[in-house]
Parts: C-alpha cells; structure tokens; sequence
C-alpha cells in the first residue's frame, strides 16, 4: 500500500543546540531541550487571505462564533465560569479553536465571548496553583483546593486543553497573567502527581498526557525553569507509553486484527491522533533522536496497516483497518492535524507538511456542513450513502446516528473540537527559520507581517492553492533588508519552477527547501509554480485512487438531503444519491493515469466547500460493477483486484465515462475504485 511518497528525510534540520541540562526524573533518562527547527510566528503575524479568509469568516459567523449560544453544555451555568453546569473537556475544546478565530480575524465580540471564561480561568486560580471549574469539594466546605488536597480536585484531562487554550491566547496578546499563572499551577501538578496521579479520575488523562507535556515544554522554552522538564518526563512516565508502542509495531498491528474491549484506549482514534506527536516532544525535552526514527516509523505503519486515501486513518472509534468502507471520527482528523504540525515545527521533516495537506484539503472539509453548523461523527471514505446505521463501525452507538449530519449527533465532543481545525492551519502556514530566516512551509492564500531586526516586512501569499499550482510571493518592507526565505517543495512535485522578479532561479531543492538568500526590498516578487501531475496510489482491497497535487479526487455524485429530528441528539441530514456510481476504473488509465483529461476554473467568490464551487475535475472512464451494490445504513463491500490489479467479477460491456472533483468537495462519493479491464 502506498500512502506517503517520501522523498529524502530533513535530518539535516534537526536542531543540535542545547539550551539546558537537568536532573531527569526518570534515571538514565537525560534532559536535554532541543530547539525547534521551525517556530510559529504569534497569533495574527498570519492572517487568512482568498479563500481561507472566505472560510475563516464562514466558522465565525455560524457555530465557532455561536456555540455557546447554541449548544447546552457551555451555555447552561457552565463551570468554566463558575457555574454548576458542565465543566469537563468541550468548553475548553471550542475555546481551543474559538480563542484564534476570534484573533485571527480581529472580531471583537467573539473576542469579548471568549474573554468571558479566560478571565474567570486567569481570575480564580487557588492560591495551590490548582485552577478549573470549583469542585464539590469547594463547593461543600468553602475551602480552595491545596497540595495536601490534592485528590480532592477533579481529572487532570480537561486543565490540558485549558492549557492549550491559555497557550493560544498568550500568543495572541502577551497578557502578562499567563506565564505566571502557569508556573503555580505546574509547581503544582509537580507536588499533587505523586498522591493523584494521571490516572487517578480516568484514563483520558491517562491517554493524552502530550497535551499536557506540550504546554510544559513551551513554558520551558520561554522561562527555562528546570523543574518543567523534570515534570514533563513525570507526566510521560504516567502517560500510556506511547513512543514504545508506535516503535514497537506489534501494537498498531494488532489494532488492525482485533476490534474487541481490551486496550481499547490505545486504539481510540483520537487518543492516536493526539499521541502521534508524543516522540517528537520527548526528542524535543531529550535531544535522543531515537524518538526521531520512532516518529517516523510509528506514523509510516499507522499509515500502511489504518490509512486511507484522504489522509487521515480510520477511526470509528478505534482503529479498524485500511479498507475505504471504514470511519474517521472528526476529532481524530483535527487532532492529527496538530499533531502534524507539532511533528513539523520540533523536526523539520518535511513529509508532516506533505501529511497535513492532505488530511487538510480532503479530509477534514467534507465532515462538515458548509456553513460549519453540522458534522459528521464518523466519516467514511467510499461514501455512497449518509444515513442511520451500524455500518462498519467498531462503535455505532446504539441510536445509530454517527454517520448522519447534524450538530449533536454521534457524540458532542466533535462538535466542540472541530473549530481548532481551520484557525490552526493558518498558524502553521508560516514558521521562522533561526534567526533571521522565515519559511513557507504549508500553501494557501494568506500574509505574514513580522520584523526582521527593526525592519518591518509583509509578505503576501497571492493563490489559489492547492486547487491551483500558481503561487505568488509579495514582499513589501520598510527598507532593504537580508534574510533567507525558504520554500518547501512537496514530495509529489517532480519540476518546481521559480522565478524572482522575473528571473528563472534554479528551483533545485535540497531536502525539500528552496533557499533563497537575498537582500529584498519594497516590490520584490517570487514566483513558484508546482507542477500538478495526475498520479494514481494503491489501497485497500488493492483499489485505486486519482489523485493530482496534495488532492485526492472522488465521484462526483448528486446528493440528495432529506432531514430528520432524534429526540436525543436533535435535527440532523441524511443523503442519497439517485445516480450511479458502481464504476470500476478502465485498467488502462490505471497503467496510463496522465492521460485523464483534467479541467480547470478560477475559484467563485464566497467560496465554499460545496460541488458547485469545485474548480477542478477529472474526465475519467470506466464499467460498472453490478454486483457492487449498497443499502441504506450499510456499508458497500469494496471489490477486490487481485494482485494483477484486476476485479474478476462480472462487469457491464458499456464503456461510461464520469466526473472526479477533489474529495473536500463532496459528501457523497467513491474514492477508492476497483480496477476493470
């Protein structure tokens, strides 16, 4: 099975520098922070152009702007301002992605919305260092929570995504509170974990103590206080042993063979999304490039044994085998979006930059509505039906709702979790390089606005990338100034083209960076065109899948909604379709895939996610299966090609022709197709 082409490694960016050594907690184990090759620049130094801005202002208008109207664990007394509402993870998983949004877009009442339970949070921390929702404890005796208290507090789970929450407001604004509110509270954590460990209320934090660990070791990197490193590997050491299993191999191997009760927290797609970019912290709190190779390895065999042709990994909830008939959760797309840009800021390795893309622009689109108000709880790849069902999930939920649209259905979580998803991606479209240096790592329509020295510069990204292969560079600066701009060549592109002021540079990456070394003034402009080329990969059940540049292209099908309302989980869309879309792929554009003919259109304004704005299709052909057949609420068993790259059954002799469009775009679709003669 092919997933990722990988070409080259970046190992050669791999910080070496060492800002401190400490006394481990763990003996053997040596503390020695490494930086990050690559660092984000502060929330609004990028902001959203094109269509990214389109979509941006798309969240904040609907559900991210409006969730603690609309949804009844944030808005009723929520805890998270004190109230005796609900005070667990989903207020600080829509703050996770509602904090940037509203900074992103300098919108000042979703600004003052968030604000609301920042300031409570920052307000109303004990004097232990312990902060959250009160807890009955207080509640019962007026007294605050202590260290000699400790396991009187309440799960370690839903303060890490606080904290993260804490992180991205810190970097939109330099509130001074921040910093030292997080060092009483991990003075803290450090005194309580040894009487009320992780695992002390459930296993969540158990499960995702990189969460925590994350915010530890960026608190590190700005006060180099020593204990914080030393608490980071104690958070690790009661965390699920996560860089053992992704070195380990057995694990992600037996995840794809059994679907049963045990262990089922190491095969929860969203813990595994989030634990991805546990070896990637360790090297960075260590310095051992072991966890470099375990990384690697680890993210190559989830990809192989679970991956599926959008990018991401099945996941409905747990892992379940690559088989494009299988479900992704939302939260697991999201969370392994981060994760990929942690994995891309500490190494440098470019194939996470490769891997974000995709999961980006295929995945993660098509889970919601347009309008960003409903989602999918479970995703499925080969899609020709979104109704009420068992499916092939390895959790269905007994009212059979993980598969339609709605706000509520399925479960909550991704309701809350989803809005960190698309402000995050701007974050991480551009990074500093060293000193002086600023990179383009991952493409879309956006500007940077920074200093280098005293120096102001704005680059403009001007694109319709990646529905196009064009990319313009605009550099404006206060006055002449050096710096290395670099710009990542994708591991699909074979002939990058560059130009800078007209002029053809020599577009000969190494690593997968172009490097261009200059000094640049008011005007100047760089020209980078990525050649997109039709290529075909190979997945489950040996089917094939079209894909050109970092998107995947799926059926076009006409989708048909009809809505419904479940006493428990509320309004919700089912989909059909009245159109055909049992079609094998004609073997010889299989062995010949540049011969499809590919159409392209500038992209509408207002845009969105929907059929009518695609701006490219593919013209493929192909026969129909007619054993290959679905039933509402039931998955389509995949045929088979065998290892020739042919299915043997039965195939109608007519030769049809059919339309692809880049699977972000459709909600209904075959993706993964047989192979006919």
């Amino acid at each position: 099975m092919r997933l990722l082409i990988y070409y080259g490694t970046c190992s050669l960016f791999l910080a070496t520098g060492v800002l401190a050594q400490v006394k481990p907690a763990v003996p053997g184990e040596r503390l020695h922070y490494a930086p990050r090759v690559f660092n984000t620049f502060d929330i609004g130094a990028v902001k959203p152009e094109g269509w990214l801005l389109d979509q941006l202002q798309t969240v904040a208008a609907n559900s991210t702007g409006h969730l603690d109207e609309t949804h009844g664990k944030i808005k009723n007394d929520n805890g998270w301002l004190g109230g005796n509402g609900d005070g667990w993870e989903e207020t600080p998983y829509w703050l996770d992605g509602a904090v940037p949004v509203a900074y992103l877009l300098n919108d000042p009442r979703l600004k003052a919305k968030v604000l609301r339970y920042i300031n409570w949070t920052l307000d109303h921390q004990r004097p232990s260092g312990y902060f959250g929702p009160l807890t009955p404890y207080e509640k019962e005796t007026g007294k605050s929570i202590t260290i000699a208290t400790a396991e009187k507090g309440e799960d370690w789970w839903p303060k890490m995504v606080m904290l993260k929450v804490l992180q991205q407001y810190y970097s939109a604004t330099s509130d001074k509170r921040v910093i030292p509110f997080m060092l009483r509270y991990f003075r803290y954590q450090e005194a309580a974990l040894p009487k009320a460990p992780l695992s002390k209320w459930t296993e969540w934090a158990v499960s995702r103590g990189s969460e925590n660990m994350l915010v530890v070791q960026w608190l590190y990197g700005i006060t180099k206080e020593p204990f914080l490193l030393r608490l980071a590997a104690t958070i690790r050491d009661q965390s699920l042993p996560w860089s053992t299993m992704l070195g380990g191999r057995d694990w992600v191997m037996q995840a794809a063979a059994f679907q049963n009760n045990k262990a089922w927290m190491t095969r929860h797609g969203v813990n595994v999304g989030m634990a991805i970019k546990e070896p990637a912290l360790n090297y960075e709190r260590t310095s051992d490039k072991k966890y470099i190779d375990i990384l690697n390895r680890g993210w190559q065999d989830i990809m192989v044994l679970h991956g599926l042709p959008n990018g991401i990994f099945s996941a409905d909830e747990d892992l379940h085998g690559n088989l494009p008939t299988q479900g992704t959760e939302l939260c697991a797309i999201v969370e392994t979006m981060f994760s990929m840009e942690e994995a891309l800021s500490i190494t440098g390795d470019l194939r996470f930059a490769d891997a974000l893309e995709r999961m980006t622009f295929n995945a993660f689109p098509p889970q919601t509505t347009a309008d960003f108000n409903y989602k999918q709880y479970f995703q499925i790849a080969n899609q020709v039906d979104v109704n009420r069902g068992v499916y092939d999930f390895s959790l269905p939920f007994d009212r059979q709702m993980n598969n339609v649209f709605g706000a509520r259905s399925g479960y909550t979580c991704c309701l809350a979790n989803m809005h960190q998803g698309w402000p995050k991606f701007v974050r991480n479209l551009w990074h500093r390089a060293g000193e002086r240096g600023i990179a383009a790592l991952v493409y879309a329509p956006s500007r940077l606005t920074t200093r280098i020295g005293s120096v102001p510069v704005t680059i403009i990204e001007k694109t319709d990338y990646p529905f196009s292969d064009e990319i313009l560079f605009e550099v404006a600066a206060g006055a002449a100034v050096d710096f290395p701009l670099l710009l990542r060549i994708p591991g699909w592109c074979r002939k990058p083209e560059l130009r800078v002021n007209g002029m053809v540079q020599a577009a000969e990456p190494q690593q997968g960076l172009i490097t261009l070394k200059r000094t640049w003034k008011q005007g100047d402009q760089i020209r980078l065109r990525l050649p997109m080329e039709v290529q075909l990969s190979n997945w489950g059940r040996n089917s094939r899948t079209v894909e050109r540049g970092p998107l995947v292209y799926a059926l076009k099908l006409k989708e048909q909604v009809t809505g419904g309302t479940e006493p428990a989980e509320g309004a919700y869309e089912t989909l059909s379709t009245g159109d055909a879309w049992n079609y094998g792929l004609l073997k010889q554009i299989a062995d010949n895939p540049g011969s499809l003919k590919v159409t392209e259109h500038s992209l509408k304004p207002g845009f969105k996610w929907t059929q009518d704005f695609a701006p490219v299709a593919i013209t493929a052909a192909g026969r129909q299966i007619p054993g290959w057949k679905s039933e509402a609420g039931k998955v389509a068993d995949q045929p088979v090609s065998d290892r020739e790259g042919i299915y043997k059954g039965r195939v109608e002799p007519e030769l049809r022709s059919f339309t692809l469009i880049p699977y972000g775009f459709t909600r209904l679709r075959i993706v993964a197709f047989p192979v006919v003669p």
